[in-house]
């Protein structure tokens, strides 16, 4: 099948060229917006990255030009209208599982590099600067850490908690008996967030989880604990956080996601700057680090999301859907 993919980095090239050799496939590294709908004009399939643009306007173009399947490359699909998709008789799937591990691993990143400081660390040596002065952390180990979600991801972080030795706290919709297992104790949300010393997030992006740390849950966090999110921007108040960190607290926060990602991540701006002031204050802060929702960016991981990609493609050749179908075949 002729195949568009959106968004590719180009690490992820010759991973696609592997798994699409039976098909004709092009690759863009431009994202899939209402300018750039029409590039698809021909091509079948679509396969979009998560920060593409796949709202009515966009799928009314891709429908119009010949496109039948969109073949998302992440879990996520909050960027995808489904219900505009089924309506134009868009088939849509997505990668419904790829190794959680690559995104735990990197939530820990974050929160050790922002406890023991290592940016500022790292900035000051490149100036042969070694002193230690404003760099001391705080042991991980004995410290309380908050898991928001405990599915497969969360449960991968709490393994890594346990394994450094620390008290653990979950809050989900049900218990996950693994989790239990390491000994986390299931409590409400503002109790974890009052208790915790360390807080990541792990819950996926729903109308109940939007901003489900606003002003008010900030507010009960201590003021030295440290903040990680690698799951969804949305979940964060940006506003709000910005406001905390400027009235002097909470000790570190490592954001691999923000909810006005979209226009900005994955592209270069080095040269003209961003435009958006909270983005551009929370990467001002010294205790703040920001990465570009790279959290899901191992081989093993981007690996497996490409195979389920070609896994989907395939079955719709085949006329066949799988676990990973969001919209069937109208």
């Amino acid at each position: 099948m002729e195949i568009l993919a959106y968004g590719v980095q180009s690490d992820e090239r010759p991973l696609l060229d592997a798994a699409m050799e039976r098909h004709q496939l092009r690759m863009l590294d431009v994202f899939l917006t209402a300018d750039t709908a029409p590039l698809a004009a021909g091509f079948p399939v679509v396969s979009s990255s998560v920060n593409d643009a796949l709202d009515s306007e966009v799928l009314t173009l891709l429908a119009e030009g010949g496109t039948q399947l969109i073949a998302q490359r992440s879990t996520g699909f909050n960027n995808i209208d489904l219900n505009a998709a089924a309506k134009l008789g868009l088939t849509v799937a997505r990668v419904s599982y790829y190794s959680p591990y690559s995104v735990a691993e990197h939530a820990w990143t974050l929160a050790l590099a922002v406890n023991r400081r290592l940016i500022r660390s790292v900035n000051r040596s490149r100036e042969f600067d070694f002193r230690l002065d404003g760099l001391m952390g705080r042991d991980i180990h004995g410290l309380t850490v908050g898991v928001l979600g405990t599915g497969k991801i969360g449960e991968c972080f709490a393994r890594i908690a346990a394994g450094f030795g620390t008290t653990l706290l979950g809050w989900d919709v049900a218990p996950n008996p693994e989790c239990e297992a390491l000994g986390m104790r299931y409590v409400g949300k503002d109790e974890l967030l009052a208790d915790s010393d360390l807080v990541s997030l792990h819950v996926p992006l729903l109308d109940s989880t939007h901003h489900v740390i606003d002003r008010a849950a900030l507010a009960l966090m201590k003021d030295d604990a440290i903040l990680v999110n690698s799951s969804r921007g949305g979940l964060i108040d940006a506003s709000a956080l910005v406001e905390t960190l400027r009235a002097g607290r909470l000790a570190g926060v490592g954001l691999d996601v923000y909810e006005e990602e979209a226009d900005v991540f994955f592209t270069d701006r080095s040269a003209q700057g961003i435009t958006d002031d909270v983005l551009a204050r929370l990467i001002s802060f010294p205790q703040v680090l920001v990465t570009s929702h790279q959290a899901y960016f191992t081989r093993t991981a981007v690996g497996q999301i490409i195979d389920a990609t070609a896994r989907n493609i395939d079955d719709f050749a085949l006329g066949r859907t799988n676990e990973n179908t969001l919209v069937p075949a109208g």
